[in-house]
């Protein structure tokens, strides 16, 4: 009977490279599609197709997966995210022995990672949720591996997802066991926020040099090869440079043919969510998301320019250094937001996150690996409890020096009605956390006046609260203590 090292489920792209991957390891892999209407031979079509001559096993039914496994098994699913994996983990329990491992590789909510993984603990079974970033190209050769759920089955995966992983100059591989319950795929969502903020920030910088400076498509391209051999060297911006100088099949420019509608999966829109919930002012991230949700709206923006005119830019000189320095600075902003939520939530999960090793494994085989990424680890390392990345002193000289092009550029920017709302979020988020005062005193005096929220004083002592009867009907003063009685917030 065949004896497989692992069996993958789901033989899309994503399932299909992964899958070549490990066997190209040494690892024999068992495959299983779910068979559907008009593809009811996806499984031979691998076996004899990629996967001809090489160590698969190919199954037509879960139960023969199963049997084709040695134990304990370890099954990884590459499935749509949501109700099919729980569809699919309800099939596969009867079907499994104690101490098995079921995986999910798709990008799942973390919470229902967190809750798949106490289930299968009932059952004697162990999940893992892991975060897979590179894409299809990034499968096949080295993707970065964010694992985390039962600490139990980490020993008997670990081979595997290391040997598959993509490496660093040092052969050390861009995978790491993350954490407990669901924080494999919170880093996944994390790092996808990220990945949101940094191609909105690309794609503003690409907005203002076509629309400010009249640059072409080849000038553009040439000069994002350039950022690429600097600081700002990345994935992202290495392909917006092959991007703006691709060819269609008529000869004009592939990107100025596409139409400017962006589209999403959701896991931005879930960065979001969970920054809401741990109280975390997400806002380029966020920013990013919405700057979607608009660009979708076509119709709308059809009737508002009507409505209101489109403003032409006036074609001028920018010094491209102060450009470099917005996009650079702006940029840490978005990291810097990524990695506290990351922090917020370790501590609320009690997940322990390695914020260090999350950066060094995001320095390749994902979508936004970059040099950028080494800083981070640098940080963490010399301050493993730092609260923000604005408070590392390399971080903190980078902004000092880039605000004055920053802030040039997203005034030139507002000046000239072009919408860039992920630079500025980037730049109000510094302004707000360098304020002092702020006018959330009167925010507050608001809520007390209409709601009785209550509120703290500048003259006493952190903790106490008080209520004023501003309508002048009850007494002057109420005092609040907070170790007697919640107020009202």
């Amino acid at each position: 009977m065949q004896s497989s090292d692992i069996g993958l489920i789901g033989l899309a792209v994503m399932g299909e490279n992964l899958a070549l991957n490990m066997e190209s390891k040494g690892f024999s892999v068992s495959v299983y599609n779910r068979p559907f209407a008009g593809e009811e031979q996806v499984v031979e079509r691998f076996i004899n197709g990629r996967g001809k001559d090489k160590n698969f096993f190919g199954t037509t039914s879960l139960p023969e997966l199963v049997n084709s496994l040695r134990t304990p098994r370890k099954i990884m699913m590459m499935i749509k995210a949501g109700s099919p994996v729980d569809e699919m983990i309800e099939q596969l329990i009867p079907l499994l022995s104690p101490g098995d491992i079921i995986i999910d590789g798709g990008n799942s909510d973390f919470h229902d990672t967190d809750r798949r993984v106490k289930e299968l603990y009932q059952h004697k079974l162990y999940f893992i949720g892991t975060g897979v970033s590179g894409g299809e190209l990034g499968a096949l050769h080295g993707p970065s591996l964010m694992p985390g759920g039962a600490p139990e089955a980490w020993p008997f995966i670990k081979d595997i997802f290391q040997s598959i992983a993509a490496r660093l100059e040092d052969g050390s591989p861009c995978c790491e066991w993350i954490g407990p319950g669901g924080a494999g795929h919170f880093v996944k969502t994390v790092h996808n926020g990220i990945e949101y903020g940094d191609m909105q920030l690309i794609a503003e910088t690409y907005h203002l040099l076509k629309n400010l400076t009249g640059m072409d498509n080849e000038k553009m391209s040439a000069l994002f090869a350039e950022w690429n051999t600097g600081e700002l060297n990345s994935y992202l911006i290495d392909i917006t440079s092959r991007i703006l100088r691709f060819k269609d099949i008529d000869d004009t420019y592939l990107l100025d043919n596409i139409r400017d509608v962006a589209g999403q999966k959701g896991t931005g829109k879930w960065a979001a969510m969970a920054a809401l919930d741990e109280d975390e002012p997400l806002t380029l991230i966020t920013e990013a998301v919405y700057a979607r949700l608009l660009s979708a709206l076509v119709e709308e923006r059809k009737k508002a320019t009507e409505r209101y005119g489109s403003e032409e830019a006036k074609i001028m000189s920018i010094d491209l250094n102060k450009l470099q320095d917005a996009l650079y600075a702006a940029k840490i902003v978005s990291y810097a937001q990524g990695f506290s939520l990351m922090q917020k939530a370790s501590v609320r999960y009690e997940w322990k996150l390695d914020l260090g090793t999350i950066a060094r494994i995001w320095r390749n085989g994902c979508i936004i690996r970059s040099i950028f990424l080494q800083k981070i680890t640098q940080a963490y390392e010399a301050q493993p409890m730092l609260k923000n990345l604005l408070f590392d002193a390399f971080f903190t000289q980078k902004i000092k020096e880039s605000q004055d092009g920053w802030r040039r550029i997203v005034s030139e920017a507002i000046l000239n009605g072009l919408a860039i709302p992920a630079m500025c979020a980037a730049l109000n988020y510094l302004d707000g956390l360098r304020t002092v005062h702020s006018p959330a005193n009167l925010i507050q005096a608001q809520r007390d006046y209409f709601g009785a929220h209550t509120y703290e004083r500048v003259d006493r002592k952190p903790g106490l609260f008080f209520h004023t009867d501003w309508t002048g009907v009850g007494g002057r003063y109420h005092l609040w203590s907070i170790y007697s009685l919640k107020p009202n917030r």
